[in-house]
């Protein structure tokens, strides 16, 4: 088979002669090819018009915010246009959005309302990052919408991921506008180290330049933090007096302090690590201490209170708070109460009080300091600074063969000068890695079982710079057990401490340490003093504070009440305990009642009693078939009923539990309902007491009357249908008892078993009368059935009908196609055939043209041709040599004339004879 479409024998004799007339003449050959492009992209563009647009072009963005805001909206992405105006401004805020996006549209009444107050000082401006024209869509790839970022001069973005509220946005922006305080008197740097929050302090002497060595680093080490840490827990400030910066130890310009409340305070060390923004930042938030957090969940799918509450038992504590208020009375009742919490070592710069000492003539500051706190390089003898805990081993330990009984005590050799802010005490940290040092090591005690002292130096396996002393003793076991009642304590020996000293006829009394009263004081006692509370305990909470303004929601899910107005609350929520216990709303949240809280949590069996959580929206209907059980209502509906409850737990997800409710529906209307109650318990949103939880759904316990703490479970193995029910209930909802019956008890049950079984004859009747309805519909419905198969035979015979009609009109139109395809080919080749008449008769008429030319020419050259030999004839009689030589050229020409004339004529005529 040819490409052209033809057998090969056949089209060969009709290719060759187009082949052959194409070759004479190429421009037909080049027309059929114009002709042909042509009519292909005509074809195109009308193929292409008639398609649908499967695409619309974007709509042009329009202004976000009103052209009257002081918002700038650079609605079509001009990123470019917003870097230049931030080259000339020193704050600015960059608010991304996508017009589309719902947060978006709510923040930016927030942004407006913050560009109201601050537009004098910061530059904000708005930019569309969705328009997909805009430059902002092409170089920016944000996952989310809203995006804010601020830029202090060069430096940025630092990005705010902070609550979307006008006054935490302003609060954010103040920090970036001023990130650093300055410190020029004492009663600042009280306020400043009072503050709950870790601060960060460095002094510069500004006397000799307005930019110290080092100030430019420090001022950026603060923005660092705010980029790093969007909630700003650290501040910092400036120290601009010399005098006020001895008081924290800082001599030479360019120092940091980073002062700690329950632990010691730190200054940089500038000979270990490079004096660098970065680094300061780093470092500072390494080593800060967060007495109290503060939580912002962002509201959708988020770790981040998982994460909190697997550290430990954590006091989520709800407050009103307003971040552009100078002063919050119920934030300092909190704080101080996590100060006293913390504070192990009863430090002065841990009092909470110091922002109320008064001025800088206060007695605190003029009292002379003592030359034992005047040297760096003093170690802190551990007879004025004890830092002690009392061990009693265990009997795998190796000392125990000798003592069983041992103070350790911690000697520190190296630490920051005291001063009159901050004394520098041990802290439970410090005791913990002398436990373990002290545990790990091996040594062996020369001194047999014996009530003498000894006393042994150990350098700790945590610190080069401390070692801790131990002093162990024999105390007999049984004296351990009544020891506790005693109020002695174990003193210190004054005792000069070697390699392996000794101390004999030294008599104390050494209690255990969960019994010694002044290691874990009683904390049933009338006060409310919690301080250290969190060193003297394994139950130590972790707080933290959330803004109930925004947060409400959180604090209604842990029990607190919807209708309450005061939006205060407090909830310790033990994660690994799976319980959490809520502060009684009644009592107003001051710092007492935190106390009194913290403390019924902490003692060893505590008063307060798990919170069940109860679902608020169940509505309760008296004609209800099967009754509903919450949290508040399962005491009386299922424990102090008088009736045989069974109860099916069951969740809104489970999917099988659903699938259950019309075999209870019946059940319950079976069942007798003076004697029977049919309940159910949306477990997922109910706590019950543990004894009643389950841990697999769904579960049917029966609570028989009578004998409530008998219940049983339906077995797993059984299916769940109503027979099965009623055997389990009928078996398990007997009075059957162990001991004998008595006649009045054979009475009530011989009437209870005849009220059974005339509920259940009713029942059997009310259902013989279902049976009869159903046989009736049953026939109805087999006759309809029956009818409904004639009409579907009679359907299927009409079907097949129609299914041989459409063969026959579908073979009809293929004989239809095939003559049709026929007289089209027919149709093809008359065409052809006139196309080459055409042809012919157009090559007929160019010739017969020609010849015409031919034979013009010809008599032209006749005549010529006579013309020269009445010339030659005239001239013969001058030269005979001339005329012979004339004459034989002349003859030469015509000859050769003549040839070609004759050849013209030959081609010509068999031309003709081809066609």
């Amino acid at each position: 088979m040819s490409l052209c479409g033809g057998s090969g024998p056949a089209a060969a004799p009709r290719l060759r002669p187009r082949a052959a007339q194409m070759a004479r003449r190429p421009e037909l050959l080049c027309g059929a090819a114009i002709v042909l492009g042509c009519a292909f992209l005509v074809a195109l563009k009308v193929t292409c018009s008639r398609a649908k647009d499967v695409t619309m072009p974007a709509k042009l963005p329009v202004n976000f915010f009103s052209t009257r805001s002081p918002v700038i909206d650079l609605f079509r992405g001009q990123l470019d246009y917003a870097d230049h105006l931030r080259q000339d401004s020193e704050i600015v805020l960059y608010f991304f959005y996508a017009p589309w996006c719902g947060q978006s549209i709510a923040v930016r009444e927030e942004i407006e309302h913050v560009a109201s107050r601050l537009s004098d000082q910061v530059l904000f401006v708005a930019v569309n990052c969705w328009w997909n024209q805009g430059k902002c869509r092409k170089q920016k790839h944000f996952f989310y919408f809203p995006v804010i970022h601020l830029y202090h001069r060069s430096f940025g973005p630092i990005e705010y991921k902070g609550p979307m509220s006008a006054v935490y946005i302003e609060k954010f922006v103040r920090r970036v506008m001023t990130p650093l305080l300055y410190i020029s008197s004492r009663s600042k740097l009280l306020d400043f180290l009072s503050n709950y929050e870790p601060g960060v302090l460095g002094y510069f002497e500004f006397n000799a330049s307005p930019q110290p060595p080092g100030y430019l680093t420090f001022f950026t080490s603060a923005l660092h933090s705010l980029k790093k840490d969007y909630l700003g827990t650290i501040r910092f400030g400036v120290i601009t007096d010399k005098h006020v910066a001895e008081e924290i130890s800082l001599v030479h310009s360019g120092s940091v302090y980073l002062h700690r409340h329950g632990n010691t305070s730190l200054i940089y060390p500038n000979d270990t690590m490079n004096y660098t923004a970065e680094n300061i930042c780093k470092w500072a938030l390494e080593n800060r201490e967060m007495l109290v957090r503060w939580l912002r969940p962002h509201g959708g799918k988020s770790l981040l209170l998982n994460n909190e509450l697997k550290k430990g038992p954590a006091l989520l504590i709800f407050i009103p708070y307003n971040p552009l208020a100078e002063i919050n009375p119920l934030l300092d009742e909190v704080t101080k109460v996590a100060l006293e919490y913390h504070n192990c070592n009863k430090s002065q710069a841990a009092e909470p009080d110091l922002q109320h000492l008064g001025d800088t003539d206060s007695p605190a500051f003029d009292s002379s300091i003592p030359d034992a706190y005047m040297k760096l390089s003093e170690t802190f003898s551990i007879t004025k600074y004890p830092c002690c805990n009392t061990v009693v081993l265990p009997q795998w330990h190796s000392i125990s063969r000798t003592h069983n009984v041992c103070e350790l005590c911690i000697n520190q050799t190296l630490g920051v000068k005291p001063n009159k802010v901050h004394v520098p005490h041990c802290n439970f940290l410090e005791i913990e890695a002398a436990l373990d040092s002290f545990y790990l090591q091996e040594h062996t005690f020369f001194q047999v079982i014996s009530n003498t002292i000894e006393c042994s130096n150990f350098l700790s396996f945590y610190s080069p710079f401390s070692y801790y002393t131990a002093c162990c003793r024999t105390v007999n076991r049984h004296f351990l057990s009544f020891i506790s009642s005693e109020k002695t304590i174990f003193q210190t020996p004054k005792v000069a401490f070697s390699s392996h000293g000794k101390k004999d006829n030294t008599q104390h009394s050494i209690p255990h340490i969960e019994d010694r009263n002044c290691f874990i004081p009683d904390l049933h006692s009338s006060g409310t003093n919690i301080t250290g509370l969190s060193c003297r305990t394994n139950k130590t909470l972790n707080l933290y504070l959330l803004d109930s303004n925004l947060f409400w929601i959180y604090a209604e899910r842990l029990g607190a009440s919807r209708s309450s107005h005061l939006k205060e609350f407090a909830a310790i929520v033990d994660l690994k305990e799976e319980v959490h216990y809520v502060l009684d709303q009644n009592q107003s949240l001051v710092g007492t009642t935190l106390e009194n809280f913290i403390k019924n949590f902490s003692i060893l069996y505590s008063p307060l009693k798990r919170h069940l959580v109860d679902d608020p929206s169940v509505h309760f209907h008296e004609q209800r078939v099967i009754t509903e059980v919450t949290t508040n209502n399962f005491h009386d509906t299922v424990v102090l009923s008088e009736k045989n409850v069974l109860l099916l737990y069951y969740a809104q997800w489970c999917g099988f539990c659903a699938s259950l409710n019309h075999i209870f529906i019946q059940l319950a209307r079976l069942l007798p309902p003076d004697n029977f109650t049919v309940a159910r318990i949306d477990i997922s949103r109910n706590d019950l007491p543990w004894e009643f939880m389950t841990d697999h759904l769904p579960t049917i316990l029966l609570f028989p009357h009578q004998r409530k703490e008998q219940s049983v479970k339906f077995p797993e193995d059984f299916s769940v249908n109503l027979p099965n029910l009623l055997k389990f209930i009928l078996h398990h909802s007997s009075l059957s008892s162990s001991e004998p019956c008595t006649k009045e008890c054979l009475h009530k049950e011989t009437v209870l078993q005849q009220g059974h079984i005339s509920h259940l004859e009713r029942e059997i009747q009310k259902l013989r009368s279902e049976i009869s309805a159903l046989h009736q519909a049953h026939d109805q419905l087999e006759a309809q059935l029956s009818e409904a198969r004639r009409e579907e035979h009679r359907l299927q015979q009409q079907k097949h009908t129609l299914e041989k009609q459409h063969k026959t009109l579908q073979l009809h139109s293929e004989q239809l196609q095939a003559t049709y395809d026929q007289k089209n080919e027919e149709l093809l080749e008359m065409a052809e055939k006139l196309q080459e008449l055409a042809d012919a008769s157009e090559n007929l008429l160019k010739e017969n043209t020609l010849l015409r030319i031919l034979v013009a020419s010809r008599e032209g050259k006749l005549q010529s041709k006579d013309e020269i030999k009445e010339s030659l004839q005239s001239e013969e009689a001058l030269s005979e040599d001339n005329d012979i030589s004339v004459s034989t050229a002349t003859a030469t020409l015509e000859e050769k004339k003549i040839d070609n004339i004759d050849t013209i004529e030959t081609e010509h005529s068999s031309g003709n004879r081809t066609e």
